[in-house]
């Protein structure tokens, strides 16, 4: 049983660094971030953050692995998506 719940682990950590990886890549590449909602990312960064903690303290490598990957990709895409904000402002 164990070794099924692993597996679902890295599966699901293998489905989350592939959805947030491209975005972040598309973003530092391409620097457009104009269809990214901050509050939508905000929030899935921050519960990225929260995972991190529990995988810690269940000792959950996969969970901290993912979401710690997970937080720094929403991190680069927050401050290239204000970046972009703030210029569009200034320009204004």
């Amino acid at each position: 049983m164990e070794l099924l719940i692993n597996i679902i682990g890295y599966a699901a950590a293998i489905c989350m660094v592939g959805g947030y990886l491209p975005q972040a890549v598309h973003t530092i590449r391409t620097r457009d971030t104009d269809g990214i909602a901050l509050p939508t990312f905000l929030l899935l960064g921050a519960g990225s953050v929260f995972f991190v903690i529990q995988g810690l303290l269940l000792a959950n490598w996969p969970l901290v692995i993912t979401n710690a990957i997970t937080t720094v990709s929403s991190l680069i895409v927050f401050g290239i998506k204000i970046q972009n904000d703030r210029k569009k402002k200034s320009s204004k």
